[in-house]
């Protein structure tokens, strides 16, 4: 607090949290990012390399490096690492264990209930998602510098306005580097799904929230009021 000269307290406003967020806006499966550019995120399957023989392994190394050098523009590959989280399988155990008659089958259900709950504190098991994050730029992709990067930082981005029909020009070429990048990872085995905008709010929901024990699921689009003001 500061007071001015007619004795008056002038309450200093702290810098808000969404303005240090990267992205203005999510839309029509599309993040719309402050500076006006787009990404879209797909999500991708995983396969367990070592288990297959090794001219499948050779096959998979040379279909990504095809699938890689037939990417020109920029992408991200994200890993998500998370405790897994199986309360609502040992609330399930739990209820099948009640509706048991048989003693015996109640009290094996308990005790795998007991071995499963013990595993997973023990072993402190992962679950692991794997992203792909394709960017689309409608200015120039030059690389920006390191003092270019870091003014970006240090202060608040502001919020490029897009035109609708400029949106939909710009997601047609974003649309076409996701059917390349698509194809790409289904011709090694991968399956893929690109993330729609519900599923986009919750991954960022639960990725700035990560402390969070008990994910609630977000509320649906339909039902949230979206302020599109600088549109």
């Amino acid at each position: 607090m500061a007071k001015n000269k007619n004795n008056k307290i002038k309450v200093q406003q702290e810098p808000s949290t969404q303005q240090h967020i990267p992205f203005g806006e999510i839309r029509d499966n599309v993040i719309i990012m402050k500076d006006g550019t787009l990404r879209t995120v797909i999500l991708v399957s995983s396969l367990n390399f070592a288990l297959k023989s090794e001219d499948e392994q050779k096959g998979i190394v040379q279909g990504y490096v095809s699938f890689l050098n037939s990417v020109d523009f920029e992408l991200q590959i994200v890993i998500q690492s998370r405790r897994l989280n199986i309360e609502k399988y040992l609330a399930k155990l739990d209820t099948l264990a009640k509706q048991q008659d048989n003693e015996l089958l109640r009290k094996q259900t308990k005790s795998y209930r007991v071995f499963i709950e013990r595993l997973v504190e023990q072993a402190d098991i992962m679950d692991k998602k794997f992203y792909v994050v394709i960017p689309f730029s409608p200015f120039s992709d030059k690389r920006r510098s390191f003092w270019a990067r870091l003014r970006e930082v240090l202060s608040p981005a502001s919020v490029v306005k897009i035109e609708e029909v400029q949106f939909q020009e710009y997601k047609v070429e974003l649309m076409r580097r996701v059917g390349l990048v698509t194809s790409g990872l289904r011709s090694i085995g991968l399956q893929t799904n690109t993330l729609d905008t519900q599923a986009l709010i919750e991954l960022f929901y639960n990725t700035y929230n990560p402390l969070s024990t008990q994910q609630k699921r977000i509320q649906d689009l339909d039902a949230i009021r979206v302020d599109r003001s600088y549109i």
